[in-house]
């Protein structure tokens, strides 16, 4: 594969992907983060394959059994991180080949803080199988590494010397350097796999509130050796604190710096936000990253369990990846269950649905226009529109708002597409919806039932 046939920014809209010299929108869902560790994967990948999904998260998990941890389990029940463990290697390996030749597009997570932590809130003890922890292995002790034997804390307090081995940061200590070394063998295994394929992007770590330091040196570490094998690859890191929009200290470090953060990864504006909320957050990251144009993933929605950290039910999953695909953004994927949708039939038929709208409207060719809506109530419904051409219009839950077609003439055909369903439907009950509608003033246009809607509005 020629660098030119590999998956990057668009160069006719780089707020876009593009791949074999296509633009490209990813759209995904499924069972796990650590897709290549799924019983089943091939299976799975089919079903995504079937419905239009064509983008899963990578995690390179640390928190599995003995089994399928990436170092060898010696026969005393001790970890040696010179050695492999081929299984997880294996699955790694043929996760890559079976996603390529689906055209389902990686994207793939270094650093999991979450992997490395005790905290029994939200990481069920995994440092303490961790082959990185002294009293797991025969390369280090504690002594050596500086590391602890328990992390008991949340891992956003970012108390854990594994991500603060690299030289410069503020808590950065010399006896790092042995830690740092086994990273680096793990981070060129896991390339001498990924950098063969063209579909695969690199995100450092999982909603990181460590210093940009420690993504940037693994951002120039996959960066150099792709260039050694003369390979293009894009590069970001996802910050903790996309939700907190203006108040953000992390996140804005990727809206001016677009060598390190070649895409941006924004997940986080998909937890604790609802409804409006939401949207305007998100328009307001996305103008802020277009600065410097490249596209804007969402590797992962929020949105079921109910979670106190502001997952919301399932339908707040599905009305975020409605609004993150219409605002702009460039990849939109449900959450592993359970605080998201997963591959869920909800997130089945909004993927589905999705690709429907596709068929009628690229989305690289709107952009959202909500000045054009109005007899609107906040979240009733949403925009994206090249005016005059077409117009994508989402109800989240039934409702009807005025579209102001003044500026436009001619006739426009007008498609319904069920989100729950993942279907065109050209009638409700009695009565035909209307085909057709003519511009050149402003219309009422009401879902044609409760739940999510989107119709296609496009100039004949």
């Amino acid at each position: 594969m020629t660098n030119e046939d590999r998956l990057q920014p668009s160069l006719d809209n780089p707020r876009y992907w593009q791949y074999g010299g296509d633009p490209v929108m990813l759209l995904g869902g499924s069972e796990t983060d650590h897709i290549f560790l799924h019983e089943g994967l091939e299976e799975h990948l089919d079903q995504m394959h079937r419905i239009g999904g064509n983008y899963v998260r990578n995690t390179m998990s640390q928190r599995e059994g003995a089994r399928l941890k990436p170092h060898r389990l010696l026969p005393d029940d001790n970890f040696d991180l010179d050695q492999w463990n081929e299984e997880y290697w294996t699955r790694f390996k043929n996760m890559l080949k079976w996603t390529a030749e689906r055209e389902i597009f990686v994207q793939i997570e270094v650093w999991d803080r979450f992997d490395y932590s005790d905290n029994a809130s939200f990481s069920d003890g995994n440092w303490q199988s961790s082959p990185w922890r002294p009293a797991n292995n025969i390369n280090y002790t504690c002594e050596q590494t500086g590391f602890a034997d328990h992390y008991p804390e949340g891992p956003w307090k970012d108390e854990q010397p594994f991500f603060h081995s690299v030289p410069g940061m503020e808590k950065y200590r010399e006896q790092y350097d042995l830690i740092r070394q086994h990273q680096e063998r793990f981070v060129h295994k896991m390339l001498s796999y990924s950098l063969t394929y063209g579909h695969v992007l690199y995100c450092m770590n999982n909603e990181t509130s460590t210093p940009a330091a420690w993504g940037q040196y693994w951002i120039q570490f996959i960066k150099a050796a792709a260039a050694d094998q003369g390979v293009l690859v894009c590069t970001t890191d996802m910050f903790d604190d996309a939700f907190e929009g203006e108040a953000a200290v992390h996140t804005p470090l990727i809206f001016d710096d677009a060598e390190h953060y070649m895409f941006a990864d924004i997940s986080q504006v998909n937890s604790r936000l609802y409804d409006e909320t939401h949207w305007e957050r998100l328009l307001g990251l996305l103008q802020q990253v277009n600065r410097h144009p490249r596209p804007s993933n969402h590797t992962k929605i929020y949105g079921s369990g109910y979670y106190g950290f502001g997952t919301g039910g399932p339908e707040d999953g599905v009305e975020r990846f409605w609004r993150n695909i219409l605002g702009g953004s460039a990849s939109a994927r449900f959450h592993r269950p359970d605080a998201g949708n997963g591959l869920n039939d909800l997130a089945q038929g909004s993927i589905k649905a999705a690709r429907l709208l596709e068929d009628l409207i690229k989305f690289w060719d709107v952009t959202p226009h909500m000045e054009l809506l109005t007899d609107r109530d906040s979240n009733e419904a949403y925009l994206a529109a090249e005016p005059g051409e077409r117009y994508a219009l989402y109800f989240p839950n039934g409702g009807s708002v005025r579209l102001d077609l003044s500026g436009a003439t001619g006739i426009f055909g007008v498609t319904w597409i069920s989100i729950s369903m993942g279907r065109v439907v050209e009638n409700r009950g009695y009565r035909a919806l209307e085909k057709t509608i003519e511009g050149g003033e402003s219309l009422t246009l009401a879902a044609p039932y409760k739940g999510g809607w989107v119709a296609a509005i496009v100039k004949q």
